[in-house]
């Protein structure tokens, strides 16, 4: 398979004061199309800042990030931004949905900055929302919704764009067992029967247990790095 990120000794130190936190230190790792890859760790092994890098939402201090082959640290920032939209879907603990906004809305509403005709926008929110379980909800705002129905939004939202792969940042950390386990088996569908690549950052065994391959970090280093046969 083609590798769609490539990281070599890929740095990031945060200075607080006279003090220096080496977040990730010197992380070499590839990952290809189709991947269902966990990144785990504990607290502050830099799992997060690791996600954070891939997806141009934080700036690397050495090393070298590639991604869909292009160095995404050569890009400005207004390149940055174009990049994630059409390439990268994100989906964070906090679902981050817009609450004036119905379940259809935040679907549609990354499309519509990607310039995409209303017919196409309209089927795919309708089809993404009817994948993930939510054909019946798709005109309820996100507080009509529970936490698990607003973390499958999400998760509608993150492939509304046709990205290149998703990155998932705790996704269940807010959601009860019933709810974790739903989210994980649509997720699990979307990679084995359309190829969608996904990259978790996590602590939950549950994700642990699904993903095809599991990269351990600790103090910003990789200390394990392994692929599952399930």
């Amino acid at each position: 398979m083609n590798a769609i990120i490539e990281i070599k000794d890929l740095c990031k130190i945060y200075k607080d004061q006279a003090q220096e936190v080496r977040a990730v230190d010197g992380v070499t790792l590839n990952i290809a199309e189709g991947e269902f890859t966990a990144i785990v760790g504990p607290s502050g092994s830099g799992k997060t800042t690791l996600l954070n890098l891939i997806g141009g939402l934080d700036a690397l201090t050495s090393g070298s990030l590639r991604v869909g082959g292009g160095d995404i640290s050569l890009l400005t920032k207004r390149q940055l931004t174009a990049f994630r939209l059409h390439h990268i879907g994100f989906i964070f603990q906090a679902y981050n949905l817009i609450p004036v906004l119905t379940a259809k809305e935040n679907v549609s509403f990354v499309m519509e900055l990607q310039g995409r005709p209303k017919n196409e926008i309209d089927r795919r929110a309708t089809e993404l929302l009817q994948a993930v379980g939510l054909g019946d909800r798709m005109d309820s705002r996100p507080a009509k919704l529970s936490g698990g129905q607003q973390q499958r939004v999400a998760v509608a939202r993150a492939l509304a764009s046709k990205p290149k792969f998703v990155l998932a940042d705790e996704p269940t950390a807010n959601l009860d067992s019933k709810s974790a386990e739903n989210l994980l088996d649509i997720m699990e569908q979307l990679n084995r029967q359309e190829g969608v690549t996904f990259i978790f950052s996590t602590h939950d065994p549950r994700i642990m247990a699904k993903a095809k391959r599991i990269v351990t970090l600790e103090d910003g280093k990789t200390v394990k790095d392994e692929v599952i046969v399930r």
